[in-house]
């Protein structure tokens, strides 16, 4: 497939996302029975092909009955990158390509109005990922992305001009999207980037381990964030396979690492300094989705602006706790208004934002 850039933007954002394919979450509010109905655990995320996507959308105009289908450029990866321009006024872009079909261009459009630069995503003819995110009345969500048949960049396609200008490399681990992501490295690397890697999921964890170790391994990885069972999952039959195990393993191959805890906080290392930080005590989940993408993005702002270990994890707090205050892993205005308030309550820098 040709790929079509869009036009270089003159300047380099501080922040680069690699997101290999667009993707569009369709988030909606269920309850048990229709949850029951679909294969695979709760809580968790299994890729569907594309008639079962099909066959879940067709379920939840059934049982959608208090608030509609919500449809918003998804992904861990644009949380983030979303979540720091928007939330935090940081540059920046995102990498990846979209098909040219209705979904592709609510990606673009929806990117480009966050104030994300979209110049270096490739348009290609096909279909653009989706993914349905099903949340319960707990908050928690249940997700089923459809990648199989969707368009993607492909590491052949990328380019050193990509990342130079830059500072940091956003990514989200897939083995999947491997050899995408060893290619982003090389270039981060020799542009002098520093790399971010989320861990995924726990499945994604259990079912591709080694490859997994072997990238962390590398000492490639600046900065990794895991949340409890993706931690529990990579040590897996080990002695010690605990939050606090994972991020000793984390630690020494990483500069920062990062296990956050849900509604207990979070625990991070940085060399030998190590930090237990509480959750925002008063946050009830609506929707747990976006929480640990935005946790990151206030981790990151806090490392931009050269704040302490803990103070990045407090920062990250506010901010995964102004997603989960509302559907989606998009941040509601009134919501980015609540995190600067609880970011001025706390002491820490309150982003200079001109909306």
């Amino acid at each position: 497939m040709v790929a079509e850039a869009l036009p270089k933007c003159p300047e380099a954002p501080l922040v680069l996302g690699l997101q290999p394919a667009a993707l569009i979450d369709n988030v909606a509010p269920v309850d048990w029975s229709l949850l029951d109905q679909i294969p695979g655990d709760r809580g968790g995320s299994i890729a569907v092909q594309k008639d079962e996507l099909e066959h879940i959308l067709k379920e939840l105009d059934t049982h959608i009955s208090v608030a509609p289908l919500k449809k918003m450029a998804g992904g861990s990866v644009t949380n983030t990158v979303r979540g720091l321009s928007v939330g935090f006024g940081v540059a920046t872009g995102i990498i990846g390509a979209y098909g040219d079909d209705e979904q592709g261009q609510l990606f673009v459009t929806n990117m480009g109005f966050s104030g994300v630069s979209i110049s270096r995503l490739r348009k290609k003819k096909g279909s653009t990922a989706q993914c349905v995110c099903l949340v319960d009345d707990s908050g928690n969500r249940t997700m089923r992305p459809c990648l199989s048949s969707a368009v993607k960049i492909q590491a052949d396609e990328l380019s050193k001009e990509d990342f130079t200008g830059s500072k940091w490399l956003v990514l989200r681990y897939a083995v999947l999207n491997l050899e995408v992501i060893q290619a982003a490295i090389r270039f981060a690397k020799q542009e002098g980037l520093s790399v971010s890697m989320d861990l995924a999921s726990f499945e994604m964890v259990r079912n591709s381990r080694s490859e997994l170790r072997q990238l962390l391994e590398s000492g490639n990885i600046d900065l990794c964030f895991a949340n409890e069972d993706e931690a529990a999952e990579l040590l897996r039959g080990e002695q010690e396979a605990g939050p606090e195990a994972a991020l000793e393993f984390l630690g020494r191959h990483c500069r920062w690492a990062v296990v956050t805890l849900g509604p207990k906080g979070c625990i991070a290392k940085h060399d030998k300094e190590v930090v237990q930080i509480p959750a925002i005590g008063e946050t009830v989940a609506t929707d747990a989705t976006g929480a640990g993408d935005l946790f990151a993005s206030g981790f990151l702002y806090g490392l931009i602006k050269g704040l302490s270990l803990e103070e990045c994890c407090k920062v990250g707090s506010c901010s995964g706790g102004s997603v989960i205050r509302a559907l989606g892993g998009e941040v509601t205005p009134e919501n980015w208004q609540w995190m600067h308030k609880q970011l001025q309550l706390k002491d820490l820098p309150v982003p200079d934002i001109h909306n």
